[in-house]
């Protein structure tokens, strides 16, 4: 069975504390230069920092690229069935 977007394996890469790859990314539900949230496979992820933009963002593929100064990732609870913001403006 070939894995679409909602079965992405997660995965997430970071690099320096400066550009944060992530797959198994099902949607993003808000983001700001201090904050992205979005959701995975694995549940919600929170990345915290300065300067955070989003470099690319996939979600027919499930990938996420985040750039900036890095201080936190955070994973907690599940992850939702409801759309967050992008997944509202392209349906």
């Amino acid at each position: 069975m070939q894995p679409n977007s909602s079965s992405t394996r997660h995965t997430l890469n970071l690099t320096g504390r400066e550009r944060a790859v992530v797959t198994g990314v099902s949607d993003v539900d808000s983001f700001n230069e201090q904050l992205v949230v979005l959701l995975t496979d694995l549940g919600q992820m929170t990345i915290t920092g300065t300067g955070l933009h989003v470099e690319n963002l996939n979600l027919k593929e499930g990938q996420l690229i985040v750039e900036g100064e890095i201080a936190t990732v955070e994973y907690s609870g599940r992850a939702k069935k409801e759309g967050g913001v992008f997944r509202k403006l392209f349906q």
